[in-house]
Protein backbone atom coordinates (compact mmCIF):
# COMPACT_ATOMS: atom_id res chain seq x y z
CA UNK A 1 0.00 0.00 0.00
CA UNK A 2 2.91 2.10 -0.17
CA UNK A 3 1.62 4.18 -3.50
CA UNK A 4 -1.76 5.27 -1.10
CA UNK A 5 -2.21 8.99 -0.03
CA UNK A 6 -1.13 9.56 3.43
CA UNK A 7 -4.48 9.72 5.59
CA UNK A 8 -4.58 13.12 7.18
CA UNK A 9 -6.79 13.64 10.23
CA UNK A 10 -8.19 16.26 12.02
CA UNK A 11 -8.53 16.34 16.02
CA UNK A 12 -11.28 18.85 17.39
CA UNK A 13 -14.32 17.56 16.40
CA UNK A 14 -13.19 14.92 14.23
CA UNK A 15 -10.61 12.13 16.24
CA UNK A 16 -12.22 13.58 19.27
CA UNK A 17 -15.92 14.60 20.60
CA UNK A 18 -14.67 18.17 21.39
CA UNK A 19 -13.23 21.62 20.96
CA UNK A 20 -9.33 21.32 22.65
CA UNK A 21 -9.51 25.45 22.56
CA UNK A 22 -12.71 25.73 24.44
CA UNK A 23 -11.82 23.12 26.40
CA UNK A 24 -8.48 24.76 27.40
CA UNK A 25 -10.25 27.95 27.96
CA UNK A 26 -12.40 26.64 30.89
CA UNK A 27 -10.17 24.50 32.14
CA UNK A 28 -7.36 27.15 32.93
CA UNK A 29 -10.43 29.50 33.82
CA UNK A 30 -10.94 26.70 36.20
CA UNK A 31 -7.37 27.00 37.85
CA UNK A 32 -7.10 31.38 37.94
CA UNK A 33 -9.91 34.20 36.64
CA UNK A 34 -7.09 35.85 35.34
CA UNK A 35 -6.84 33.98 32.44
CA UNK A 36 -9.52 36.03 31.07
CA UNK A 37 -6.79 39.28 30.75
CA UNK A 38 -4.36 36.80 29.46
CA UNK A 39 -6.63 35.62 26.48
CA UNK A 40 -7.93 38.79 25.45
CA UNK A 41 -4.18 40.10 25.33
CA UNK A 42 -3.16 37.29 23.22
CA UNK A 43 -5.95 37.25 20.83
CA UNK A 44 -4.65 40.62 19.63
CA UNK A 45 -1.65 38.76 18.29
CA UNK A 46 -4.06 36.09 16.43
CA UNK A 47 -5.69 33.03 16.62
CA UNK A 48 -2.72 30.98 17.01
CA UNK A 49 -1.34 33.11 20.21
CA UNK A 50 -4.11 32.41 21.82
CA UNK A 51 -4.17 28.95 21.14
CA UNK A 52 -0.64 28.91 22.46
CA UNK A 53 -1.26 31.21 25.71
CA UNK A 54 -4.16 28.95 27.05
CA UNK A 55 -2.27 25.43 26.33
CA UNK A 56 0.23 27.52 28.40
CA UNK A 57 -2.27 28.04 31.08
CA UNK A 58 -3.99 24.24 31.51
CA UNK A 59 -3.25 20.27 30.96
CA UNK A 60 -5.81 18.67 28.79
CA UNK A 61 -5.75 15.12 30.29
CA UNK A 62 -5.87 13.55 26.54
CA UNK A 63 -6.26 10.14 28.51
CA UNK A 64 -9.87 10.77 29.12
CA UNK A 65 -10.91 13.11 26.16
CA UNK A 66 -14.20 11.81 24.47
CA UNK A 67 -12.45 10.24 21.13
CA UNK A 68 -14.39 8.94 18.15
CA UNK A 69 -14.62 5.21 17.93
CA UNK A 70 -15.34 5.47 14.47
CA UNK A 71 -12.65 7.39 13.57
CA UNK A 72 -10.05 5.63 15.48
CA UNK A 73 -11.11 2.18 13.64
CA UNK A 74 -10.72 3.62 10.65
CA UNK A 75 -7.16 4.68 11.38
CA UNK A 76 -6.33 2.14 12.96
CA UNK A 77 -7.51 0.03 9.81
CA UNK A 78 -5.31 2.32 7.61
CA UNK A 79 -2.46 1.43 9.39
CA UNK A 80 -3.17 -2.19 9.74
CA UNK A 81 -3.18 -2.17 5.74
CA UNK A 82 0.47 -0.42 5.56
CA UNK A 83 -0.32 3.07 5.28
CA UNK A 84 1.19 6.45 6.52
CA UNK A 85 -1.15 8.99 9.21
CA UNK A 86 -0.80 12.13 9.93
CA UNK A 87 -2.67 13.87 12.75
CA UNK A 88 -2.53 17.73 11.12
CA UNK A 89 -4.99 20.16 13.08
CA UNK A 90 -5.35 24.07 13.97
CA UNK A 91 -5.14 23.29 17.93
CA UNK A 92 -2.06 23.69 19.36
CA UNK A 93 0.80 21.79 18.16
CA UNK A 94 1.52 20.48 22.18
CA UNK A 95 -1.88 19.26 22.43
CA UNK A 96 -1.78 17.35 19.51
CA UNK A 97 1.36 15.50 20.42
CA UNK A 98 0.18 14.65 23.48
CA UNK A 99 -2.71 13.01 21.70
CA UNK A 100 -0.66 11.44 19.06
CA UNK A 101 1.33 9.78 21.99
CA UNK A 102 -1.32 8.35 23.49
CA UNK A 103 -3.54 6.88 21.02
CA UNK A 104 -0.13 5.61 19.23
CA UNK A 105 -1.92 5.72 15.36
CA UNK A 106 0.13 8.89 13.72
CA UNK A 107 3.49 8.79 12.17
CA UNK A 108 3.94 12.16 12.29
CA UNK A 109 2.18 15.61 14.09
CA UNK A 110 1.44 19.38 12.84
CA UNK A 111 -0.31 21.87 14.65
CA UNK A 112 -0.70 25.46 15.14
CA UNK A 113 2.78 26.66 16.40
CA UNK A 114 1.60 30.29 18.34
CA UNK A 115 2.32 32.07 15.40
CA UNK A 116 0.87 30.08 12.44
CA UNK A 117 -2.91 29.02 12.86
CA UNK A 118 -3.14 25.71 10.66
CA UNK A 119 -6.83 26.17 9.45
CA UNK A 120 -8.26 26.23 6.82
CA UNK A 121 -6.80 27.47 3.83
CA UNK A 122 -3.33 27.38 5.34
CA UNK A 123 -3.93 23.81 5.96
CA UNK A 124 -4.47 23.08 3.03
CA UNK A 125 -1.36 25.38 1.83
CA UNK A 126 1.00 23.44 4.32
CA UNK A 127 -0.20 19.92 3.30
CA UNK A 128 0.17 20.46 -0.55
CA UNK A 129 3.37 21.28 0.17
CA UNK A 130 4.26 18.48 2.19
CA UNK A 131 2.57 15.41 0.00
CA UNK A 132 1.01 17.04 -3.06
CA UNK A 133 -1.81 17.86 -4.98
CA UNK A 134 -4.10 14.54 -4.35
CA UNK A 135 -1.23 12.74 -2.59
CA UNK A 136 -3.30 12.79 0.63
CA UNK A 137 -6.89 11.53 2.40
CA UNK A 138 -8.04 13.79 4.40
CA UNK A 139 -10.73 13.25 7.58
CA UNK A 140 -12.59 16.60 8.89
CA UNK A 141 -15.86 17.95 10.27
CA UNK A 142 -16.62 21.26 9.75
CA UNK A 143 -16.69 23.91 6.60
CA UNK A 144 -13.61 25.35 7.47
CA UNK A 145 -12.29 21.82 6.10
CA UNK A 146 -13.36 22.79 2.47
CA UNK A 147 -10.17 23.98 1.17
CA UNK A 148 -8.62 20.97 2.74
CA UNK A 149 -10.93 18.56 1.07
CA UNK A 150 -10.56 20.78 -2.52
CA UNK A 151 -7.08 19.88 -2.58
CA UNK A 152 -7.31 16.01 -1.51
CA UNK A 153 -7.87 13.17 -3.21
CA UNK A 154 -10.45 11.77 -1.16
CA UNK A 155 -13.07 13.32 1.08
CA UNK A 156 -13.58 11.64 4.39
CA UNK A 157 -16.09 13.67 6.34
CA UNK A 158 -17.49 12.65 10.42
CA UNK A 159 -21.19 13.57 10.22
CA UNK A 160 -21.89 16.51 8.05
CA UNK A 161 -24.30 19.04 8.61
CA UNK A 162 -27.45 19.14 5.84
CA UNK A 163 -25.58 21.80 4.14
CA UNK A 164 -22.31 20.82 4.79
CA UNK A 165 -22.94 17.22 3.07
CA UNK A 166 -24.77 19.30 0.40
CA UNK A 167 -21.35 21.65 -0.63
CA UNK A 168 -19.59 18.05 -0.45
CA UNK A 169 -21.46 16.43 -2.82
CA UNK A 170 -21.37 19.62 -5.00
CA UNK A 171 -17.30 19.67 -5.08
CA UNK A 172 -17.95 16.06 -7.23
CA UNK A 173 -15.05 14.26 -5.02
CA UNK A 174 -15.20 10.89 -3.41
CA UNK A 175 -16.98 11.24 -0.07
CA UNK A 176 -16.80 9.07 2.84
CA UNK A 177 -18.91 9.71 5.57
CA UNK A 178 -18.31 8.78 9.47
CA UNK A 179 -20.45 8.21 11.87
CA UNK A 180 -20.88 10.24 15.00
CA UNK A 181 -24.45 10.28 16.40
CA UNK A 182 -25.71 13.79 16.66
CA UNK A 183 -27.05 14.89 20.19
CA UNK A 184 -31.03 14.47 21.00
CA UNK A 185 -33.52 16.27 23.05
CA UNK A 186 -32.82 13.83 25.83
CA UNK A 187 -28.96 15.14 26.37
CA UNK A 188 -30.26 18.39 25.94
CA UNK A 189 -32.13 17.82 28.89
CA UNK A 190 -29.70 15.73 30.38
CA UNK A 191 -27.00 19.13 29.54
CA UNK A 192 -29.62 21.47 31.50
CA UNK A 193 -30.00 18.74 34.24
CA UNK A 194 -33.81 19.42 34.44
CA UNK A 195 -34.08 16.70 37.31
CA UNK A 196 -32.65 19.32 39.43
CA UNK A 197 -35.31 21.87 38.84
CA UNK A 198 -36.99 19.50 41.95
CA UNK A 199 -34.55 21.50 44.25
CA UNK A 200 -36.40 24.88 43.60
CA UNK A 201 -39.63 23.46 44.89
CA UNK A 202 -38.26 24.61 47.96
CA UNK A 203 -39.67 28.47 46.74
CA UNK A 204 -43.24 27.18 47.40
CA UNK A 205 -41.67 26.02 51.05
CA UNK A 206 -42.57 29.97 52.83
CA UNK A 207 -46.13 29.55 51.20
CA UNK A 208 -46.56 25.85 52.59
CA UNK A 209 -45.43 27.33 56.38
CA UNK A 210 -47.53 30.56 56.07
CA UNK A 211 -50.53 28.09 55.15
CA UNK A 212 -51.01 30.46 52.06
CA UNK A 213 -54.10 29.81 49.94
CA UNK A 214 -54.17 32.36 47.67
CA UNK A 215 -53.77 31.39 43.94
CA UNK A 216 -52.03 34.37 42.57
CA UNK A 217 -49.46 33.82 45.04
CA UNK A 218 -48.88 30.36 43.90
CA UNK A 219 -49.12 31.73 40.74
CA UNK A 220 -45.86 34.68 41.61
CA UNK A 221 -43.64 31.62 43.32
CA UNK A 222 -44.26 29.31 40.09
CA UNK A 223 -42.46 32.34 38.14
CA UNK A 224 -40.12 32.03 40.72
CA UNK A 225 -39.36 28.18 40.16
CA UNK A 226 -39.00 29.34 36.22
CA UNK A 227 -36.70 31.66 36.92
CA UNK A 228 -34.70 29.84 39.47
CA UNK A 229 -34.60 27.02 37.36
CA UNK A 230 -33.03 28.50 34.26
CA UNK A 231 -30.37 30.50 35.90
CA UNK A 232 -29.82 27.01 37.60
CA UNK A 233 -29.26 25.61 34.16
CA UNK A 234 -27.36 28.09 33.70
CA UNK A 235 -25.07 27.27 36.51
CA UNK A 236 -25.15 24.17 35.75
CA UNK A 237 -23.80 23.95 32.62
CA UNK A 238 -21.13 26.61 33.88
CA UNK A 239 -20.30 23.95 36.31
CA UNK A 240 -19.83 21.00 33.96
CA UNK A 241 -17.79 23.30 31.84
CA UNK A 242 -15.29 24.33 34.86
CA UNK A 243 -15.46 20.48 36.02
CA UNK A 244 -14.63 18.67 32.61
CA UNK A 245 -11.20 16.60 33.51
CA UNK A 246 -12.54 15.97 36.99
CA UNK A 247 -15.66 14.70 35.41
CA UNK A 248 -14.15 12.63 33.07
CA UNK A 249 -12.45 10.86 36.07
CA UNK A 250 -15.43 10.37 37.92
CA UNK A 251 -17.45 6.81 37.11
CA UNK A 252 -21.09 8.61 36.81
CA UNK A 253 -20.08 12.06 36.19
CA UNK A 254 -18.10 11.15 32.76
CA UNK A 255 -21.68 10.36 30.88
CA UNK A 256 -22.93 13.82 31.68
CA UNK A 257 -23.73 14.61 27.56
CA UNK A 258 -20.60 17.41 27.71
CA UNK A 259 -17.86 15.65 29.41
CA UNK A 260 -18.75 12.38 26.97
CA UNK A 261 -18.47 14.41 24.18
CA UNK A 262 -22.04 14.21 23.36
CA UNK A 263 -22.31 18.29 23.29
CA UNK A 264 -19.58 20.00 22.33
CA UNK A 265 -18.52 22.73 24.88
CA UNK A 266 -18.95 25.41 22.30
CA UNK A 267 -22.59 24.99 22.40
CA UNK A 268 -22.54 24.66 26.14
CA UNK A 269 -20.46 27.25 26.45
CA UNK A 270 -23.00 29.63 24.06
CA UNK A 271 -26.25 28.30 26.56
CA UNK A 272 -24.78 29.80 29.66
CA UNK A 273 -25.68 33.24 28.78
CA UNK A 274 -29.04 32.35 27.31
CA UNK A 275 -30.56 30.40 30.13
CA UNK A 276 -29.03 32.94 32.47
CA UNK A 277 -30.93 36.15 30.31
CA UNK A 278 -34.09 33.84 30.31
CA UNK A 279 -33.79 33.38 34.39
CA UNK A 280 -33.20 37.67 34.64
CA UNK A 281 -36.81 38.00 32.20
CA UNK A 282 -38.68 35.67 34.35
CA UNK A 283 -37.37 37.38 36.97
CA UNK A 284 -38.38 40.49 36.05
CA UNK A 285 -41.49 39.31 35.20
CA UNK A 286 -42.27 38.90 38.77
CA UNK A 287 -42.18 42.57 39.34
CA UNK A 288 -40.56 41.97 42.41
CA UNK A 289 -36.76 43.67 43.13
CA UNK A 290 -35.94 41.56 45.89
CA UNK A 291 -36.24 38.48 44.33
CA UNK A 292 -34.92 39.75 41.34
CA UNK A 293 -31.83 40.71 43.78
CA UNK A 294 -31.61 37.26 45.32
CA UNK A 295 -31.43 35.51 41.82
CA UNK A 296 -28.73 37.72 41.48
CA UNK A 297 -26.85 36.63 44.34
CA UNK A 298 -27.56 33.01 43.94
CA UNK A 299 -25.93 32.48 40.52
CA UNK A 300 -22.69 34.93 41.71
CA UNK A 301 -22.43 32.71 44.73
CA UNK A 302 -22.95 29.37 42.30
CA UNK A 303 -20.15 31.09 40.22
CA UNK A 304 -17.64 32.12 43.45
CA UNK A 305 -18.26 27.75 43.92
CA UNK A 306 -17.55 26.83 40.91
CA UNK A 307 -14.25 29.01 40.66
CA UNK A 308 -13.05 29.07 43.98
CA UNK A 309 -15.25 27.86 47.09
CA UNK A 310 -15.80 24.27 45.83
CA UNK A 311 -12.02 23.48 46.38
CA UNK A 312 -12.16 25.05 50.07
CA UNK A 313 -12.48 22.90 52.76
CA UNK A 314 -15.87 22.96 54.63
CA UNK A 315 -16.05 26.60 52.72
CA UNK A 316 -17.32 24.49 50.24
CA UNK A 317 -20.22 23.00 52.46
CA UNK A 318 -21.71 26.04 53.86
CA UNK A 319 -22.08 27.78 50.61
CA UNK A 320 -24.52 24.09 49.12
CA UNK A 321 -26.14 24.91 52.08
CA UNK A 322 -26.38 28.32 51.25
CA UNK A 323 -27.77 28.08 48.17
CA UNK A 324 -30.45 25.49 49.27
CA UNK A 325 -31.42 28.11 52.06
CA UNK A 326 -31.49 30.94 48.96
CA UNK A 327 -34.14 29.24 47.55
CA UNK A 328 -36.62 29.69 50.68
CA UNK A 329 -35.38 33.29 50.50
CA UNK A 330 -36.33 33.30 47.22
CA UNK A 331 -39.87 31.90 47.89
CA UNK A 332 -40.53 34.68 50.92
CA UNK A 333 -39.15 37.35 48.18
CA UNK A 334 -41.13 36.83 45.45
CA UNK A 335 -44.64 36.45 47.22
CA UNK A 336 -44.49 39.21 49.94
CA UNK A 337 -43.96 36.69 52.63
CA UNK A 338 -42.47 37.18 55.96
CA UNK A 339 -39.96 34.47 56.87
CA UNK A 340 -39.80 33.44 60.35
CA UNK A 341 -36.85 33.04 62.39
CA UNK A 342 -37.63 29.33 63.32
CA UNK A 343 -37.95 28.45 59.13
CA UNK A 344 -34.17 30.43 58.47
CA UNK A 345 -32.80 27.92 61.15
CA UNK A 346 -34.10 25.10 60.83
CA UNK A 347 -33.30 25.82 56.82
CA UNK A 348 -29.94 26.78 57.46
CA UNK A 349 -29.44 23.21 59.64
CA UNK A 350 -31.07 20.75 57.65
CA UNK A 351 -29.71 22.05 54.43
CA UNK A 352 -26.13 22.19 56.37
CA UNK A 353 -27.06 18.31 56.87
CA UNK A 354 -27.82 17.95 53.60
CA UNK A 355 -24.81 19.85 51.69
CA UNK A 356 -22.16 17.35 54.50
CA UNK A 357 -23.97 14.30 53.02
CA UNK A 358 -23.17 14.97 49.67
CA UNK A 359 -19.55 15.37 50.47
CA UNK A 360 -19.74 12.02 52.41
CA UNK A 361 -21.37 10.15 49.21
CA UNK A 362 -18.06 11.21 47.39
CA UNK A 363 -15.15 10.37 49.98
CA UNK A 364 -17.26 7.26 50.48
CA UNK A 365 -17.27 6.62 46.35
CA UNK A 366 -13.88 8.25 46.51
CA UNK A 367 -12.57 5.24 49.09
CA UNK A 368 -14.42 2.40 47.10
CA UNK A 369 -12.19 3.20 44.19
CA UNK A 370 -9.44 3.35 46.35
CA UNK A 371 -8.26 6.39 46.42
CA UNK A 372 -7.30 9.02 48.95
CA UNK A 373 -8.43 12.38 47.90
CA UNK A 374 -11.48 13.58 46.09
CA UNK A 375 -10.42 14.56 42.76
CA UNK A 376 -11.17 18.79 42.31
CA UNK A 377 -12.14 18.82 46.01
CA UNK A 378 -10.20 20.05 49.87
CA UNK A 379 -11.11 16.80 51.43
CA UNK A 380 -9.41 13.47 51.79
CA UNK A 381 -10.75 9.71 52.86
CA UNK A 382 -9.88 10.31 56.37
CA UNK A 383 -11.81 13.17 56.59
CA UNK A 384 -15.13 10.73 56.44
CA UNK A 385 -15.82 10.26 60.37
CA UNK A 386 -15.61 14.35 60.65
CA UNK A 387 -17.54 15.50 57.61
CA UNK A 388 -20.38 12.15 58.83
CA UNK A 389 -20.69 13.82 62.21
CA UNK A 390 -21.76 17.49 60.56
CA UNK A 391 -24.20 15.86 58.23
CA UNK A 392 -25.70 14.03 61.85
CA UNK A 393 -25.15 17.26 64.29
CA UNK A 394 -26.34 19.60 61.61
CA UNK A 395 -29.59 17.33 60.87
CA UNK A 396 -30.30 16.72 64.76
CA UNK A 397 -30.02 20.82 65.45
CA UNK A 398 -32.68 20.99 62.94
CA UNK A 399 -34.92 18.70 64.70
CA UNK A 400 -34.03 20.56 68.05
CA UNK A 401 -35.08 23.92 66.20
CA UNK A 402 -38.50 22.19 64.69
CA UNK A 403 -39.56 21.04 69.05
CA UNK A 404 -38.34 24.52 70.35
CA UNK A 405 -40.88 25.94 67.32
CA UNK A 406 -43.02 24.03 68.29
CA UNK A 407 -43.57 25.54 71.78
CA UNK A 408 -43.31 29.23 70.44
CA UNK A 409 -46.14 31.47 70.15
CA UNK A 410 -46.30 31.97 66.19
CA UNK A 411 -47.16 28.26 66.71
CA UNK A 412 -50.67 28.92 68.50
CA UNK A 413 -51.53 31.53 65.69
CA UNK A 414 -50.78 28.93 62.77
CA UNK A 415 -52.17 25.65 64.23
CA UNK A 416 -54.91 24.44 66.13
CA UNK A 417 -53.51 21.71 67.73
CA UNK A 418 -49.84 22.42 68.33
CA UNK A 419 -49.15 19.64 70.47
CA UNK A 420 -49.61 17.10 67.21
CA UNK A 421 -46.62 18.53 65.67
CA UNK A 422 -44.55 17.02 68.34
CA UNK A 423 -45.38 13.93 65.71
CA UNK A 424 -42.72 15.62 62.74
CA UNK A 425 -39.43 14.81 65.50
CA UNK A 426 -39.63 11.51 65.65
CA UNK A 427 -40.19 11.44 61.93
CA UNK A 428 -37.49 13.91 61.27
CA UNK A 429 -34.83 11.87 63.47
CA UNK A 430 -35.58 8.63 61.70
CA UNK A 431 -35.28 9.94 58.44
CA UNK A 432 -32.11 12.15 59.49
CA UNK A 433 -30.56 9.03 60.53
CA UNK A 434 -31.81 6.91 57.74
CA UNK A 435 -30.05 9.08 55.20
CA UNK A 436 -26.92 9.11 57.54
CA UNK A 437 -26.87 5.04 57.00
CA UNK A 438 -27.76 5.21 53.42
CA UNK A 439 -24.43 7.65 52.65
CA UNK A 440 -22.11 5.45 54.84
CA UNK A 441 -22.79 2.56 53.03
CA UNK A 442 -22.44 4.00 49.73
CA UNK A 443 -25.94 4.10 48.69
CA UNK A 444 -26.33 8.07 48.16
CA UNK A 445 -25.49 7.86 44.77
CA UNK A 446 -27.67 11.61 43.91
CA UNK A 447 -27.78 14.77 45.33
CA UNK A 448 -29.54 14.06 49.17
CA UNK A 449 -32.66 16.34 48.15
CA UNK A 450 -33.27 14.69 44.78
CA UNK A 451 -32.56 11.21 46.72
CA UNK A 452 -35.35 12.22 48.99
CA UNK A 453 -37.68 12.96 46.22
CA UNK A 454 -37.11 9.53 44.52
CA UNK A 455 -36.36 7.25 47.67
CA UNK A 456 -40.29 5.86 48.54
CA UNK A 457 -39.43 5.78 52.28
CA UNK A 458 -38.20 9.70 52.08
CA UNK A 459 -41.48 10.24 50.36
CA UNK A 460 -43.18 8.42 52.95
CA UNK A 461 -41.90 10.67 55.45
CA UNK A 462 -42.42 14.13 53.87
CA UNK A 463 -46.16 13.13 53.26
CA UNK A 464 -45.92 11.79 56.79
CA UNK A 465 -44.84 15.26 57.77
CA UNK A 466 -47.01 17.22 55.59
CA UNK A 467 -50.12 14.88 57.30
CA UNK A 468 -48.89 15.84 60.76
CA UNK A 469 -49.34 19.29 60.01
CA UNK A 470 -52.39 19.35 58.45
CA UNK A 471 -54.00 17.35 61.36
CA UNK A 472 -52.37 19.99 63.64
CA UNK A 473 -54.15 22.76 61.69
CA UNK A 474 -57.58 20.82 61.00
CA UNK A 475 -57.86 19.85 65.07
Amino acid sequence: MSDTPVLVVDLDGTLIHTDTLVENFWAALATSPSILVTAASALFSGPAALKAALADASALDVAVLPYNAAVLEFVTAWRAAGGRTALVTAADRRIAEAVARHVGLFDEVHGSDGEHNLKGEAKAAFLTGRFGLRGFDYIGDAAADLPVWRQARRVIVVAPSERLAARLDAGGQDVVTLANPRPGWADMLRMLRVYQWLKNLLIFVPLIAAHEGRVESWLVAGLGFLAFSFAASSAYILNDLLDLTADRHHPRKKQRPVAAGRIGPLQASLMVPVLLVLGVLVAILTGKLEFIGIVALYYALTMGYSLVLKRRLIVDICALAGLYTLRVLAGGAVTGIHLSEWLLAFSMFIFLSLAAMKRQAELVATADRGQSEAKGRAYQVGDLPIVATISVAAGYMAVLVLALYINSPEVQQLYRAPAVLWACCPILLYWVSRMAMITHRGKMQDDPLLFVLRDRVGLLCIAGVLLVALLGSVF
